[in-house]
């Protein structure tokens, strides 16, 4: 293996001195093809013997390092893998099917792996060394990496890569994965058309970034919208999107440009919605503020594990913003800003799934008052190890019918009557 391994890097380093990668032009697919005859030329030189399995396995693991990120590309093949985790350049991990394995795909080295990171970072205007050891970037499909290295990194540097496939989730998916149900779908449609703020909540992996760009897709082609993200994941196919991105501090630590930066900068961009992938700290004031102040079908996302808890991490983010305000003061500006709390959850076994989808009512004394319209309920676990259960409506009624009505976005009342959706067990 270390020979085969040594010959690969022999015969790589001699392409990159044959030929000018820069400068060639055309597709990928030609690239490749035009590549690889050089790269099966240079291994006929070599004094090795090899079988044509080999052979066809030197040339393929030699392209994949000169135009893809190296061992990794037989991962990023495989639509079936949600996550890819590297511990090092020994060990990687891949979530499959709602299940974490260990592969046998290996770096040959930490040098080999921070080569790849750096091909990664680079990409999109970022960098990974001593100084910025932790980084957030993005690949090609969208999907988001995050990177630590030495010395944060004890072990050797670290990887996580969270796919978005080629053929992004769609509502259809959802419904076929009892994720949710078509009674939610259409109701979440017509919040989203009928111009609604809406805070999408969940934990690490529960899929929330997913659920905000479909949320997203109800948006109108006629209005203006504007994405601020840390790294540009969202994939919004309306024609007038204008997507912000924030930087991070050069190497003289200036020119950093964070979330609260671009959100007070889009407010002057005449947008019709504005989308912010996540808040996390005090950017989390400004957005109250931009919904409060006629921005509204606005959309974001934040870390909590329940609708109550947001609206204790909504609280705290906005003490983050380093004004004395008091805590009544802070809820008001929620409940007046905040029309829908949709919480997505990664129950036991992998499966994600619409939780609750719920309405702010506003403010009884010192408390937010809230109430479901629909929710799952966990009834038991398969032998497969998931979770299955039922979605049902509560039978509640929101508050703001009419105000969906008056933006031609009409509700049929009738799915809001207490019953059973569905039940998801196989």
């Amino acid at each position: 293996m270390d020979a085969f391994n040594e010959m690969k890097s022999r015969i790589h380093r001699k392409l990159v001195e044959k030929l000018d990668l820069t400068a060639l032009e055309g597709d990928d697919a030609e690239l490749r093809s035009m590549v690889g005859e050089v790269v099966s030329n240079l291994a006929e030189q070599e004094d090795t013997l090899l079988s044509f399995n080999e052979r066809k396995r030197l040339v393929n693991e030699v392209l994949d390092e000169t135009f893809g990120l190296g061992p990794l590309e037989v991962l990023l093949a495989d639509p079936d893998i949600s996550d890819i985790l590297i511990n090092g350049s020994q060990q990687i991990y891949v979530e499959k099917g709602g299940r974490l394995q260990l592969t046998e795909v290996q770096f040959r080295d930490d040098a080999h792996l921070m080569h790849a990171i750096d091909k990664i970072v680079s990409s999109v205007g970022r960098r990974c060394d001593e100084i910025s050891p932790m980084v957030d970037a993005r690949l090609k499909d969208g999907s988001r990496v995050n990177a630590v290295i030495p010395p944060l990194a004890i072990d050797g540097p670290s990887m996580s890569i969270r796919r978005f496939g080629a053929d992004p989730i769609t509502w259809d998916d959802y419904i076929n994965f009892n994720s949710c149900t078509p009674e939610m779908r259409d109701f979440l449609y017509a919040c989203v058309k009928g111009a609604l703020n809406i805070l999408i909540v969940g934990g690490t992996g529960s899929g929330k970034t997913t659920l905000l760009n479909n949320l997203s897709s109800f948006i109108p082609e006629t209005e203006r919208i504007v994405t601020i993200e840390d790294a540009a994941e969202l994939r919004l196919r309306q024609p007038h999107v204008v997507r912000l991105e924030t930087r991070p501090p050069n190497i003289e630590g200036k020119g950093q440009i964070m979330i609260r930066d671009l959100l007070i900068n889009a407010l002057r961009m005449r947008p019709d919605r504005v989308v912010v992938g996540e808040c996390r700290g005090p950017e989390t004031l400004d957005m109250l503020q931009a919904m409060n102040t006629g921005h509204d079908g606005s959309l974001t996302t934040i870390h909590a594990n329940s609708t109550r808890d947001a609206v204790q991490r909504v609280e705290t983010m906005v003490m983050m913003a380093g004004f004395e305000l008091p805590t009544r003061a802070i809820r008001q500006q929620f409940s007046s800003a905040i029309h829908l709390i949709v919480n997505a959850q990664r129950l036991t076994g992998g499966a994600r799934k619409i939780t609750n989808i719920t309405e702010v009512q506003g403010m009884e004394g010192e408390i937010i008052t809230m109430q479901d319209l629909f929710k799952f309920e966990p009834l038991g676990t398969s032998p497969e190890g998931k979770v299955w259960g039922q979605f049902s409506a509560t039978g509640l009624r929101p508050g703001f019918l009419e105000h969906l009505k008056a933006h031609g976005a009409e509700v049929d009342q009738s799915i809001f009557e207490q019953r059973v959706l569905s039940t998801d067990k196989h």
